[in-house]
Formats: structure tokens, sequence, C-alpha cells
């Protein structure tokens, strides 16, 4: 794979974790556990056990879930908004490891990646949550999260 695809597989990662941190672990731990990904360069190796997998999917469950509470705090506090930059970073940096050997602008591209997405995501939502219903556009987020993610390794596995 050259370089510029690997670094746009890290930066669509980043723009997932933007959306849904949780599910872009997710999908790179099975990406992994289903061999779509190289294993050998890659930071999240680790994830390709049944039950690690499987915890990272149940956690990335959960917070699709715990999203849609009212008490869930803005993901553009400081602290919903750092989850979201590692988790950019981290995939990106799997992604990038699993193509590359160069880990380093993976992390740097999926973790700046992941700000933009945040705040469009927040406003977005707020803004459509005026005429559908909040719940509608919650799934929609979710959809396009998940099925971005699952698009994003596909494409991993199959360029070369």
């Amino acid at each position: 794979m050259k370089r510029q695809q690997a670094s746009a597989l890290a930066i669509g990662m980043g723009v997932v974790a933007g959306l849904r941190p949780m599910t872009a672990y997710a999908v790179v731990a099975l990406s992994l556990k289903w061999r779509w990904m190289s294993r050998r360069n890659s930071l999240l190796a680790r994830m390709i056990s049944a039950k690690a997998s499987r915890r990272v999917a149940e956690i990335a469950m959960a917070e699709l879930i715990a999203d849609k509470l009212p008490f869930t705090p803005s993901r553009l506090r400081f602290a919903p908004l750092a989850s979201r930059v590692a988790s950019g970073a981290i995939c990106g940096a799997a992604i990038q490891g699993a193509r590359e050997r160069t880990v380093g602008i993976g992390a740097i591209l999926g973790g700046l990646a992941s700000i933009g997405p945040t705040a469009a995501g927040y406003h977005t939502r707020r803004k459509l949550s005026q005429d559908l219903p909040e719940l509608a556009v919650a799934l929609i987020e979710d959809a396009l999260a998940i099925g971005g993610g699952l698009g994003i390794a596909a494409l991993a596995s199959k360029v070369d």
C-alpha cells in the first residue's frame, strides 16, 4: 500500500473516532481478529484474541447506548474530546502500522482527523434534532460511524 493510501485510511478512522471513539476501537479490533488487517506491525495486535475483541465490542455497544442518555456530557468538553482524539490517534496508528512501519504519522493524522467530526457531529446533531427526533438523529450518526469504520477496514484489507 502506498503511504498516501495508508494515511487516508488513518484519517478515515480518525473521522470515525470523532463520531464514536469506541466504535473505532471495535472496528480495528475486529479487523485484526478477522485478519482484515495485518497484525505484524499493529499497535492493537493484542486485541486479536476473541476475549479482548469481544470486550471492546461490548464497550462500543455500551457507548452507543450511553450516547443517547440525557445526562451524557457534551462531546466538546475536555474529557470526551480527549478520548476521541486518543481513539483517533491509536486507531490511525494501528491502521498505518498494519500497512507500513510509520505508526507515528498514522497517530498524528488519526488524532487530528477526529477533532473536526467531533464538533461537526455535535452541531449537526443539535441542528437536525430541531426537525427530527433526537433518537433518530443519534441512530443515523451511529450508522455513519459503524458503516464508515467497517468500510475503511474493508478498504484496508483490500489495498496493497
